[in-house]
């Protein structure tokens, strides 16, 4: 069977991209660990999946490259752009029914891929995110690792991360080490991605990046929109903010209510037919 496919990029956080009807019958996980693998396949950070659903404008699952289910940012990003043009849904505002609930897109109607979504607002509640704490929110939670104690912020924004403030970003070692023990620490069921966090001022944070499924990654939506949720509720940074990570920069609105925002690039790399 040949499933035709886009390769597309939000800051750096490369998917592949297909519809749900181009790969009838296919187990949807074991095609996302075989098209993401890396120097054998194509390669990616996920797997997006696009169908027509009745209670929104287009349906959009996410794989990570071990084959479990996800919700990322980025990837809602790319699912919207495609929508709007591929699929000549238009800039909208657009509807995806996602695994985070109904999230609601705004794509650049000049062509410069910029695209705007709702977020899910932050849940520091430990059995929302899932955390296996007594506590009613993880916040500043100390966390043992390797012998270290760390003070980490955990929650959800559709999907798991815990943030780590620090006042420099950590050289490769450490970072790998730490992040694969936290990301897959027995306190999170469900595993967690890892933000390691400086506040560059009330108005920018920086960010490297592990995600739970893949390891470490150019750039985050999700985890853009935690890393502002933690520093905002710890007093840090004011409503709008500027992300960066390696990838690039992600603008993340939230007043600390029901609402956020995440605004950035969706960026189409390359197009073409993988034959299985």
């Amino acid at each position: 069977m040949d499933i035709p496919f886009h390769k597309m990029q939000g800051i750096g956080n490369d998917f592949i991209v297909v519809e749900e009807r181009a790969c009838p019958g296919e187990d949807l996980s074991a095609l996302a660990v075989a098209l993401c693998a890396r120097r054998f396949s194509i390669g990616s950070d996920g797997l997006l999946v696009i169908d027509r659903t009745e209670n929104a404008d287009l349906g959009m699952r996410m794989f990570n490259p071990d084959g479990t289910p996800d919700f990322c940012g980025n990837g809602l990003r790319c699912v919207a752009r495609y929508g709007a043009d591929v699929m000549g849904l238009g800039p909208g505002p657009l509807t995806i029914a996602t695994a985070s609930g109904i999230r609601t897109a705004r794509v650049a109607a000049d062509g410069s891929g910029l695209v705007e979504t709702d977020m899910q607002p932050p849940d520091f509640r430990p059995d929302r995110i899932p955390m296996d704490v007594p506590d009613d929110r993880a916040v500043d939670y100390p966390l043992t690792i390797d012998g270290e104690t760390l003070t980490v912020t955990s929650l959800s924004t559709g999907t798991a991360h815990t943030v780590i403030f620090v006042e420099a970003l950590p050289d490769d070692e450490p970072f790998r080490k730490l992040s694969a023990l936290i990301a897959d620490h027995p306190l999170y069921p469900l595993r967690t991605s890892v933000l390691w966090t400086r506040v560059e001022g009330a108005d920018r944070l920086s960010l490297r990046i592990w995600e739970r499924g893949i390891g470490e990654t150019l750039g985050c939506g999700t985890g853009a929109c935690a890393a502002m949720a933690a520093a905002r509720v710890r007093g840090c940074v004011d409503a709008d903010v500027i992300v960066g990570s390696p990838g690039g920069e992600l603008q993340i609105s939230w007043d600390g209510g029901t609402a956020m925002t995440q605004a950035g690039p969706a960026a189409y790399v390359y197009d073409g037919i993988v034959r299985r």
